[in-house]
C-alpha cells in the first residue's frame, strides 16, 4: 500500500469514526466517510486484545497486502477505518482476506 493510501492522523481516524457510516461482520469493523482528495484512503486499527506486538504488526501487514492484492475498484475518493476484531485469532490468512473483500465489496456496491 502506497504512503499516500494511508490515512496517518488520529484527528482524521476520529472525524471518520464519529461520522457512524459503518458496515461490520464478525472480524471487522470498516468506518468510512468522503474526502477532499482524488484517492481512497485506508487506516487500520488492530486492538491489543489482539495479541502482541509482533501478532498486531503481522495482522495490519496481511490487510495491507489484501487490499494491495484485490483487484477491488475504489470510485470515489472515501477513507476507510478498518477496526479488527478479537475473533480475528481464530482465523487463517485465506479466511481473514476471504471476509475482507466481502466486506469491501458490500461498501463498494
Amino acid at each position: 500500500m502506497k504512503k499516500i493510501n494511508i490515512v496517518k492522523k488520529n484527528y482524521d481516524v476520529n472525524k471518520i469514526i464519529n461520522k457512524r457510516n459503518m458496515v461490520k461482520n464478525k472480524y471487522f469493523y470498516i468506518y468510512y466517510d468522503k474526502n477532499d482528495l482524488k484517492t481512497h484512503r485506508f487506516a487500520i486499527c488492530v486492538s491489543t486484545k489482539i495479541g502482541n506486538a509482533v501478532r498486531r504488526n503481522k495482522l495490519k501487514r496481511q490487510i495491507k497486502d489484501i487490499i494491495d492484492k484485490s483487484n477491488l475498484i475504489f470510485k470515489y475518493p472515501v477513507d476507510y477505518v478498518i477496526i479488527v476484531k478479537k475473533e480475528i485469532n481464530e482465523l487463517n490468512y485465506e479466511q481473514i482476506r476471504a471476509n475482507l473483500i466481502e466486506l469491501i465489496s458490500k461498501l463498494l456496491d
